[in-house]
Parts: C-alpha cells; sequence; structure tokens
C-alpha cells in the first residue's frame, strides 16, 4: 500500500471584499477547476462521528494527528459520491478516498454495513472497523459553495468556501429537500494547499494584509447548534 501523501494547508477567514479581491487576482493567475460551472460548485458532505463526539474533541482541543470520515457529491450530483477520510498532522493534511454508489451511501446512513467489511476498497473496510470499534456514525450535514482555482507547479489548490450550512444532527443528506441552516456566524474562508513548495507568483495573490492562518473547521462549525 502507498504510503500517505501529506500536503500543506493553509487556512484564513476571510470578508466578502476580500474574496471578491482574490476572485480579481487568482482569475488573472491561475485556472479555475475544471469542475467548476460559471466559476464555483455546491459541496455537500455527511460527516461522521463518535457518541462522545471524537472528531469534534479532537479539533477542539488541537490533537496534532486526528482524522474525520464523510462522504460528499458536488451540485446535487448523487451519481458520484466520494467516502473520504481527511488526516492531519499539525500544518499538513492528507486525503484517502474512493467511490460509493447512491445505494450505498444510503445504506450506511440506514445503519446497514455489514457489506462494508468485504467490500472491494480498503477505504470502506476501514470505515467498518471504525463504526465498529469507535462507533463511529453519521453525524451532521456541511453544505457550502466553493470557488476553485489550481496552478500546476507545486500542485496548488486554492478555494474560497462560503455560505456555510448545516444539516444540524440530520443525517438524509442524499435527500435534496433536507433542510439546511446557516451555520451560526460562520465565515468565509481561503484554504490554499500545495505539495513540496508555493510558487511565489500563488503567494502574492493570496496575499492579504492582516490575515493570519487559522485552525477554522468546517464541521466544528457546523455543530454550532449542538
Amino acid at each position: 500500500m502507498d504510503a500517505l501523501k501529506y500536503r500543506h494547508e493553509w487556512k484564513h477567514e476571510i470578508s466578502a471584499l476580500d474574496r471578491l479581491v482574490l476572485l480579481a487576482r487568482l482569475s488573472a493567475v491561475m485556472k479555475p477547476d475544471p469542475h467548476a460551472v460559471n466559476g464555483s460548485y455546491r459541496i455537500r458532505s455527511l460527516y461522521f462521528d463518535t457518541p462522545e463526539d471524537k472528531a469534534l474533541r479532537e479539533k477542539i482541543d488541537g490533537v496534532n494527528a486526528r482524522e474525520k470520515f464523510r462522504i460528499r457529491f458536488y451540485n446535487g450530483d448523487t451519481s458520484f459520491l466520494m467516502l473520504e477520510k481527511k488526516s492531519k498532522l499539525g500544518g499538513l493534511c492528507a486525503k484517502e478516498s474512493c467511490r460509493l454508489s447512491a445505494a450505498e451511501a444510503q445504506r450506511i446512513v440506514d445503519g446497514d454495513v455489514s457489506w462494508l467489511l468485504s467490500a472491494d476498497r480498503l477505504l470502506c473496510r476501514e470505515l467498518y472497523a471504525k463504526m465498529k470499534a469507535q462507533r463511529l456514525r453519521p453525524k451532521t450535514i456541511v453544505d457550502y459553495r466553493r470557488d476553485p482555482f489550481v496552478f500546476a507547479p507545486g500542485n496548488v489548490r486554492v478555494t474560497i468556501d462560503y455560505d456555510i450550512r448545516t444539516g444540524d444532527f440530520r443525517t438524509d443528506f442524499l435527500n435534496p429537500e433536507t433542510l439546511t441552516l446557516p451555520a451560526g456566524d460562520a465565515p468565509i474562508i481561503l484554504e490554499v494547499k500545495w505539495d513540496t513548495f508555493l510558487p511565489d507568483l500563488v503567494k502574492d495573490a493570496v496575499g492579504l494584509p492582516g490575515r493570519r492562518v487559522s485552525a477554522f473547521s468546517k464541521y466544528e462549525q457546523c455543530r454550532v447548534y449542538g
């Protein structure tokens, strides 16, 4: 099995005016993500946690090495679903993923998980193990819009996330009629990810006076109501 590949990650909380400034700058030096529609797309994720809120508590407590499982899709298209595990190690991040069908995702939501043990995808089998050992379960919906940009040198990805909404403790995330609410006073989030180096051209484009690296978590923000 290949070693987990970690990437550098910066997060900044920004204003609506900052977003407009960044969109103009980034459009001049980077390419839009090819999956974006008119420059953006909507992301809906279903995050997992334990009854003791292990993932949430580790984030709040600043645990150096932690992980979160989620299932997500884009622009309301449930024909393309991804099971993902995001790992954090200090200021580095890594992501493992595999495809799920809508029927498989619904089975997980419904608590029918025995099939995961014999799935042909390693990440599915790992999810099964964590659901049994840690009692990991679907916890809440995280929904937001993203402006994504890419830059080949350094494998750089810059995203601006906004209109963050929460499903609170609802887990029927495949239902387009599922009610979501604004996740409190959620900020706009600038994220910058890269491999071994961040080109000066991109570093200059994302530079904003007075903005510091943040440890913002959309999952944590979407637990604002409980």
